[in-house]
């Protein structure tokens, strides 16, 4: 009898060790477990944590702008099919394809919406329709047709690294002659907003007047600072003294031209205070992680583990890091520097360079890893009158549902996780995360 029972234990232990062990195949069982599982995910409210939201004449969408005739990976060109179902699931577009003479009748309909939707309703009414709670704003300035409680606020830092004569920067290739002066002009707005209208003599009064920019636009709702220096210069950051970079600044304030390595110095600096400040402000750092638009950008210079050493120095362990679009295509590498407490990774803009069918790939890879540390965003953008913000807003949450419906899909069924289990980690990724790095002022 005791020998049964003993033989039954081990088998009842044996059965439960296989059940937890995760197999390298998926089973047969896999469509039928990510029809279960999208059917819930696409009822979650998601969280948007990274969207450039508006209207295509408005100039404050970015704090930058395309250069001409720059290159487009495929899934993100005009002539993608995809964009015509998304016109069709939000606008009822009869047609499909975007061709000139179709295209008007999307335009005549976004202009009687905008007619009828007044003031913020029109946005409002798109993160309705693709079940979306709130959508950071990452822009120059927030316009009044968005309404604050839905579209938080996330404002650019760069151009307090360019406060000198920018001629040899302007000059290296035609893409900085676009985006360098961009940046002259953000920080004039910056002057204007905090009534300053000479750059100060000194350099402590030049930090003091940083730190009253980053103040006020945390009293206007800014939940965090946008870093986009990976288009105009190495990611790599020196760790100089003060007075090296006040050398610097008293010397080129008035005049004269800095060589590369004096600019480079003084904007090591300038980039390690402002995280500093992002600290004790509580105001979390986003930084641009990816390829970005024109034919200069230069990815080896911008290699998301260049920031290795600024995300691992004790100094900013108060500081919140966002790693936006989570290094692409390096997200493999990226992740692991989501093992600091203060580091998460946002998937933004890969779900729109990737089809679905790689895209889950990389969110199967982080949810195996650090799966409290990712976020969801769509990275929408309005390219223009007829590929507006709304159709990119769409492709983004519905790529993103879907790969992730396929990538815990596959978890169930290797053994990895449990169902209910998947579903904790999609409303994570989807919403809570990113709400949680907020605290509070951000729903």
């Amino acid at each position: 009898m005791r020998e049964g029972i003993r033989f039954l234990v081990v088998i009842l232990l044996f059965t439960g060790l296989c059940a937890a062990q995760a197999r390298p195949f998926p089973s047969g069982d896999v469509q039928q477990i990510y029809q279960r599982l999208l059917s819930q995910i696409d009822k979650i409210q998601a969280f948007d944590h990274h969207a450039h939201p508006g209207y295509a004449d408005d100039p404050d969408v970015d704090a930058m702008a395309a250069p001409p005739n720059a290159s487009e990976a495929l899934r993100t060109r005009d002539d993608n099919p995809e964009l015509a179902a998304a016109a069709k699931a939000l606008f009822g577009y009869p047609y499909n394809d975007l061709s000139p003479e179709h295209a008007k009748w999307l335009l005549n309909k976004k202009a009687e919406l905008k007619k009828q939707l007044s003031g913020t309703a029109y946005f409002n009414s798109i993160l309705d329709k693709i079940n979306i709670e709130s959508s950071v704003a990452n822009r120059a300035m927030m316009p009044d047709y968005l309404d604050a409680k839905r579209f938080p606020w996330v404002f650019f830092a760069d151009s307090f690294m360019w406060p000198f004569n920018n001629e040899r920067e302007t000059g290296r290739n035609p893409d900085e002659g676009v985006f360098i002066p961009l940046q002259e002009k953000m920080l004039h707005r910056w002057m204007q907003q905090v009534n300053v209208t000479k750059l100060p003599a000194s350099f402590a009064d030049y930090l003091s007047f940083i730190s009253r920019v980053l103040e006020d636009n945390s009293r206007r709702g800014g939940i965090a600072m946008k870093f986009e220096v990976a288009y105009f210069r190495p990611m790599s950051f020196s760790d100089p003294t003060s007075s090296q970079a006040e050398d610097i600044y008293r010397r080129f304030i008035t005049g004269g031209i800095p060589t590369e390595k004096e600019y480079r110095t003084f904007q090591d600096y300038i980039f390690r205070y402002l995280v500093q400040e992002g600290g004790r402000l509580h105001l979390p750092v986003h930084i641009h992680t990816a390829i970005g638009i024109g034919d200069y950008f230069n990815l080896s210079q911008s290699n998301i583990m260049s920031l290795e050493s600024v995300l691992r120095d004790p100094r900013y362990a108060s500081t919140t890091f966002v790693m936006i679009h989570g290094g692409y295509p390096l997200e493999r590498e990226a992740i692991w520097l989501a093992a600091m407490k203060n580091v998460y990774l946002d998937s933004s803009f890969g779900e729109l360079a990737q089809y679905p069918s790689e895209f889950k790939h990389t969110l199967k890879m982080w949810l195996e890893t650090f799966p409290d540390k990712i976020t969801f965003g769509t990275d929408c953008f309005p390219y223009n009158q007829v590929l507006g913000a709304e159709e990119s807003y769409w492709l983004g949450a519905y790529s993103s549902r879907i790969a992730l419906a396929a990538a815990l899909a596959e978890m169930v069924s290797e053994g990895e996780i449990t169902e209910s289990r998947a579903l904790e980690l999609a409303h994570a990724y989807l919403h809570d995360t990113a709400v949680k790095l907020y605290n509070g002022r951000v729903h």
